[in-house]
């Protein structure tokens, strides 16, 4: 899971539903890192008052790159039509304890369980992310 406190709109101008976009993310070092890999599903979360929940699904799209400036990741998200709202994620039993919830100022990239995962997809109106990105 990859948190911004930018809404989409404002990560790239013009992206709608359900294109998706390859976008470049900023990421804090830690061990996490050596844990994303190609190919793994990665949700965009929305931090802050307005909107706040997930908002696009897509998956790791290349490894981990360093720059001057930090470690950047590569994803390819698909915006969705209706984002999955925080107040909804909350009072699901599933997603509870998830580390967004209870520590939303916490790293990024951040970590779902395959349950949590599981419980936004169930919002989406999907099973399984699979390879589903256009």
């Amino acid at each position: 899971m990859l948190k911004t406190s930018r809404p989409p709109e404002r990560i790239a101008p013009g992206w709608a539903a359900p294109e998706a976009r390859l976008l470049d993310r900023c990421v804090r070092r830690s061990y996490r890192l050596t844990l994303v890999a190609p190919g793994q599903p990665c949700l965009l979360w929305l931090s802050g008052p307005d909107r706040p929940g997930v908002h696009a699904l897509g998956e790791i799209a290349d490894g981990v790159e360093e720059r001057a400036d930090g470690p950047v990741v590569h994803v390819r998200l698909a915006l969705l039509p209706q984002p999955v709202p925080r107040a909804e994620l909350l009072a699901d039993a599933r997603m509870r304890d998830a580390e967004v919830l209870r520590m939303p100022a916490g790293s990024n990239p951040s970590w779902l369980s395959a349950t949590q995962f599981a419980a936004v997809l169930d919002r989406t109106g999907r099973e399984r992310l699979g390879r589903w990105v256009p």
